[in-house]
């Protein structure tokens, strides 16, 4: 193939490696920003004894600044670009994990969640949903599905990783070879590939017919506008108590699991978690298609509090893993099903703003899971209080998503 020819493929080659490059950067996004903090609480504690709820606290730190970020990730890819954010995003999450994991005091991993944050922002759900949805019309279930199953292969890899690199060179030089390999493999990739659809796709970017419950349209709604809307306050809502957790859960699942399976155990089961996530994320997209998606998701936060339930009351290893098989298999569809209800639902015009702002919303009360279910933890001496506190915010996130009107 001639350089001519790579420099010019087709739309359709370029659509599909523009969800690969997405793909790829979910997979160091989730795997380092989003499961890395339950890694990192693990291995801080051990390694220096530090509280629980103090490590939770900078987890909550990390999360709840990325809030008040992304909710301007569409204008700043306005202002500077989808590819210079994003890859400024690659950076700062590379930093901020060196700045983690070389912590020797409590207050520097305040510091560090301030780098962490920012990377986490401009990588995460909001990024990936900006990076592929230009792209696909009709197929966007199947594209999000495809580029969002990179945040569970992120969190197969990357937890047994963490575990067996930090066993055997140390927790620093564990996470200098992460973000080194980080910037190496996702720079070339982000500069080289990710840009906007060529203009003579047209509204309809892969060459589909737009669906008549789909709502076309230049938008215009403003975030003041978008909070006082009912379908925005239902959704944001419903995936707010249900993120909230799934965060917790996954923040403290591994120290929660270690008396069960014991520490390498916890970690495989927190892949374990991840896999499911995969195929759950990708049995939806293939069933979903126009069918009502605020059902769908209000049946995957009862699949997942069914999960819980079986952590909660499982006197051994098989139903402790049989609970994390249905906690993941719901994982994954908490971060594709608001952009999808979301283009179901808004003028396209306004779907982006929504997007951020949902993912904003959405991580404010998330952020705060890791510290309050640390709380309860060093409050009742266990795990029992905080994981029946995720199951009834996973009923009420499904009775709330429900009870909207498409």
């Amino acid at each position: 193939m001639s350089t001519g020819e790579f420099q010019q493929p087709s739309p359709q080659t370029l659509r599909w490696r523009v969800v690969g490059v997405a793909f790829a950067l979910a997979v160091f996004a989730w795997g380092v920003g989003f499961y890395g903090p339950s890694i990192l609480l693990q291995a801080l504690h051990a390694a220096h004894g530090w509280p629980i709820s103090t490590i939770s606290a900078a987890i909550t730190a990390h999360f709840l600044l990325s809030a008040a970020m992304v909710a301007y990730l569409p204008e700043a890819h306005r202002r500077f670009g989808l590819v210079h954010v994003t890859l400024a995003g690659i950076a700062a999450s590379a930093l901020g994990t060196l700045a983690w994991a070389n912590a020797q005091a409590p207050w520097q991993l305040f510091a560090a969640a301030i780098v962490s944050s920012a990377g986490w922002a401009a990588t995460s759900g909001a990024a990936i949903n900006a990076i592929v949805s230009p792209w696909f019309d009709r197929d966007r279930p199947k594209a999000l599905s495809m580029a969002f199953n990179g945040a569970s292969i992120g969190g197969v890899l990357f937890p047994p990783l963490w575990a067996v690199l930090n066993s055997r060179i140390g927790l620093a030089a564990t996470a200098a070879v992460v973000a080194a390999a980080m910037v190496a493999i996702l720079a070339p990739l982000v500069a080289g590939i990710v840009r906007a659809p060529p203009a003579g796709l047209g509204g309809a970017p892969d060459g589909s017919l737009r669906r008549p419950e789909q709502r076309v349209g230049p938008g215009g709604l403003s975030r003041r506008e978008l909070v006082r809307d009912r379908r925005f306050v239902r959704i944001s809502g419903a995936f707010a108590l249900g993120l909230f957790a799934q965060v917790g859960l996954l923040a403290h699942l591994m120290t929660g699991l270690g008396p069960i399976l014991g520490s390498d155990g916890a970690a495989w089961a927190l892949s374990l978690v991840a896999a499911s996530a995969v195929a759950g994320r990708t049995l939806l997209a293939w069933l979903l298609g126009s069918r009502n998606r605020r059902h769908a998701a209000a049946v995957n936060f009862l699949v997942q509090a069914t999960g819980v339930v079986l952590l909660v009351q499982g006197g051994g290893a098989v139903p402790v893993l049989a609970g994390c098989v249905l906690l993941g298999a719901g994982v994954g569809n908490l971060i594709s099903l608001p952009p999808l209800i979301a283009q179901q639902e808004f003028q396209a015009g306004d779907v982006a703003r929504v997007v951020a702002l949902l993912t904003a919303v959405n991580q404010a009360a998330f952020a705060c899971a890791p510290a309050v279910f640390g709380v309860l933890r060093d409050l009742a001496g266990d795990y029992t209080a905080a994981f029946a506190v995720a199951a009834c915010a996973q009923v009420a996130a499904a009775c709330i998503v429900a009870s909207g009107r498409p």
